[in-house]
């Protein structure tokens, strides 16, 4: 059987040792689209390592940018990669992430679902340093066809928007450039750079990584409901719905309530196609 959930879930975890400094927090959020305009002091936080602070998402990144897929490689576990999609993200912070660091990784599986026809993996990395927790990521990763081993569906993280209009719209528009500069955070799947590739697997051309778009998702919350201030997150969580294409533009749609700010992500350009759902920031 190609997924032998009791022996995934029983496998030792696989530990890592991660380090990053200002250069790598600089570079991740570039390949966000900070820095513009280059002189605002709001956005020389993003980019000025004198005035640094550090996106929660940059942990989707840190030390080995797509190290998380190395956990399809755990016992019990053998699939075609052709056949895996990222279903969803979520990040717990304990602390605020350092400017600079070095850290422990652990890495298992967490979870099994099955869903019939496909197979939710959901791979766990907790990141501590010498002072402790820094934060824990769940990756949910679709594994088509691999369903029907017999495990637990699986719980649903479906989150119903307010009937009410949103508080906040904002618009955040993506360089054609700019899957080119976060691939160099570490996802170097050419389905985001080479045209050739991205036909073979059924787009016109490439498209930018869901975890961009999730990481630019957190910056506009974090800009304009958070008021700039990184340290009031305490966990940010998503749906990958769809895709979006450089030189489109995301519109994000906020509703803020007592704790927390639900959102969703369109593409503009494709009738609010969408591509990003269930998404909350929980924040102090």
């Amino acid at each position: 059987m190609p997924i032998d959930a009791a022996k995934a879930l029983a496998a030792d975890p696989r530990l890592g040792d991660i380090g990053w400094d200002h250069k790598d927090i600089q570079l991740y959020h570039l390949g966000l689209g900070a820095g513009r305009p280059a002189t605002d002091p709001d956005e020389l936080r993003y980019t000025l390592e004198s005035k640094l602070h550090v996106l929660p998402s940059f942990a989707t990144v840190a030390g080995a940018g797509m190290a998380m897929m190395g956990g399809l490689a755990a016992p019990g576990i053998e699939i075609n990669l052709a056949d895996v999609l990222h279903g969803g993200q979520s990040i717990e912070l304990h602390r605020p992430i350092p400017v600079k660091g070095s850290a422990t990784s652990t890495a298992r599986v967490a979870a099994l679902y099955d869903k019939g026809k496909a197979a939710v993996v959901v791979l766990r990395t907790e990141v501590a340093d010498a002072d402790g927790p820094l934060w824990t990521s769940d990756a949910q990763i679709f594994v088509r066809g691999e369903g029907g081993f017999g495990g637990e569906r699986g719980p649903s993280a479906k989150e119903e928007l307010p009937e009410r209009a949103p508080d906040r719209i904002e618009e955040r528009h993506i360089r054609e450039e700019q899957a080119l500069l976060y691939r160099l955070s570490g996802d170097w799947n050419p389905l985001h750079a080479d045209p050739e590739f991205a036909k073979l697997a059924g787009f016109d051309r490439p498209i930018l990584h869901g975890l961009c778009s999730y990481g630019m998702t957190l910056k506009a919350v974090v800009d304009t409901a958070l008021g700039g201030d990184v340290s009031r997150i305490r966990a940010y969580r998503t749906r990958f719905a769809g895709i979006v294409f450089p030189g489109e533009t995301l519109r994000i749609r906020m509703w803020q309530e007592p704790g927390r700010v639900l959102v969703s992500v369109t593409a503009v350009e494709r009738d609010d196609a969408p591509v990003l759902a269930d998404t909350v920031v929980e924040h102090a």
